[in-house]
């Protein structure tokens, strides 16, 4: 269907909608979901993620399990949790084959993972969550009356071969959504597709990194020029901190690209960090809400907004890897960090955020791929390092962002944080880089209480 205006034929408005793991846990999540889409005309296009659990499942197969029978009951779990959202399905035989024959697949690979496990074959294995869970999905919708098909992502969302964390090619990704997704958006059916995955030129299969279902369904929502894109996940949208951390968090109805994405780079959980950047490209509305109670609304993330405040909200991440540099040669010369970043880039290693001093450099390294945890340094790169300088390299820390807007030009905002900081020991500093962030290390069984305290003082 389509509108005209003056005599022009204009397209009807279409929205990309995400639901994550825990929006598509089991039948009555996926039921719930199905609703939202069903009762949003414009809502054309769903990516969704796998099922809770899955991916850590998959993971676990991906690194490499030598024992038969502790494969086997991972894979026991892995067919109870889809068996389940199939014995609630009035017509199981349409999903069943394909969901047999995927688990199939997720034991042959997990076989070759036991043997010889490597980064393209945990991104084949852990791509089977999205590839199982899209079945499912399509046939609840089906079964409540829409119109809906399933239709695999990994023809359209081209990437280069780093598997785990995988750059997707902008222009070839719009390319591919113009002949092959965009003709199937004319009528009145339901794409159903997977978020998180994709495939390189030469049709093998990679992943965006933890959390890319929502870079997936923002890439997809700008190459096919989508009015809005919902984010549906398990909470109604974005609070001045991690509800689980302080009860007294308080939902943020409004906020803008550029705060909501320092929020999501500093940890903020609820949207992945990339996200946000296609739609600043396009412009596109981002909505982020609960799928367990689309009831309470949400938050809108927008260009502008009216009245942004000083302080928006706390974020905090943990798995840190601080590594501190030190080397007299430093001193008054130059070349030093050139030579540190050379090494960092030969070995493709990402730098989230960096102080320095006159002997020495402390840097965090940025967690970006498939496999969780906190990230290290390869032992190639230690040894290179060392010949360079002392290095020192610590875990068990935790990032404290604040953010908010013109902090370096707000008097008093760093004392407004610090003073209340006097019992414990933050480390590596950062502020004045951008003007909508403050952020801090400290030491993970402190971080919470830090969060707690912070949150207290400037939003309570």
């Amino acid at each position: 269907m389509s509108f005209v205006e003056n005599n022009f034929t204009v397209p009807p408005p279409i929205t990309v909608a995400k639901f994550g793991g825990t929006s598509v846990a089991d039948h009555a999540a996926m039921s719930r979901s199905a609703t939202i889409i069903k009762e949003n005309a414009a809502a054309k296009v769903v990516l969704i993620s796998a099922c809770s659990g899955v991916t850590n499942l998959l993971v676990e197969l991906a690194n490499g399990i030598a024992d038969n029978e502790q494969r086997s009951l991972r894979l026991q779990k892995l067919t109870s949790i889809h068996q389940n959202i199939i014995d609630k399905l009035a017509q199981p035989d349409t999903v069943t084959g394909h969901i047999e024959q995927l688990i199939n697949n997720v034991a042959g690979l997990a076989e070759q993972a036991a043997e010889s496990p490597s980064t393209k074959l945990t991104d084949q294995l852990v791509a089977h969550g999205e590839l199982l869970s899209t079945h499912l999905f399509t046939q609840i919708l089906n079964e409540m009356g829409a119109t809906a098909q399933r239709f695999d992502i990994r023809s359209v969302m081209r990437t280069d071969s780093q598997y785990g964390k995988a750059i997707p090619d902008i222009d070839t990704i719009r390319q591919l959504a113009d002949s092959q997704l965009q003709p199937l958006l004319e009528g009145d059916t339901i794409i159903v597709s997977q978020g998180f995955i994709g495939s390189n030129s030469d049709g093998e299969t990679t992943t965006l990194g933890r959390g890319g279902s929502d870079y997936s369904a923002a890439l997809v929502a700008e190459a096919i020029s989508a009015e809005t894109l919902e984010i549906w996940t398990d909470v109604p949208g974005m609070y001045t901190t991690d509800p689980r951390i302080t009860a007294n968090a308080k939902p943020i109805s409004e906020i803008s690209f550029s705060e909501a994405s320092e929020m999501a780079n500093f940890g903020a959980k609820i949207l992945h960090p990339s996200t946000l950047l296609p739609a600043v490209r396009q412009q596109i509305p981002v909505f982020i809400g609960s799928s367990k109670a689309p009831e309470q609304g949400g938050t809108w993330i927008r260009q502008q907004v009216s009245e942004p405040p000083k302080f928006r909200a706390l974020a905090l991440r943990c798995n840190q890897t601080l590594v501190t540099l030190t080397s007299l040669n430093m001193f008054h010369a130059y070349g030093f960090l050139s030579e540190v970043f050379r090494i960092l880039a030969e070995h493709k290693i990402s730098v989230d955020l960096i102080t320095t001093s006159e002997v020495s450099v402390s840097l965090t390294l940025d967690q970006t791929d498939t496999g969780g945890g906190a990230p290290s340094l390869p032992a190639a790169a230690m040894e290179q390092l060392s010949q360079l300088c002392r290095v020192e390299v610590e875990q068990d820390l935790c990032l404290v962002a604040l953010i908010g807007n013109q902090l370096g030009d707000a008097p008093g905002a760093a004392t407004q944080v610090f003073s209340r900081l006097e019992q414990y020991s933050p480390r590596m500093i950062c502020f004045g880089a951008s003007t909508h962030n403050l952020c801090f290390l400290v030491k993970t069984k402190e971080s919470r209480d830090v969060v707690k305290v912070l949150h207290q003082g400037l939003f309570e």
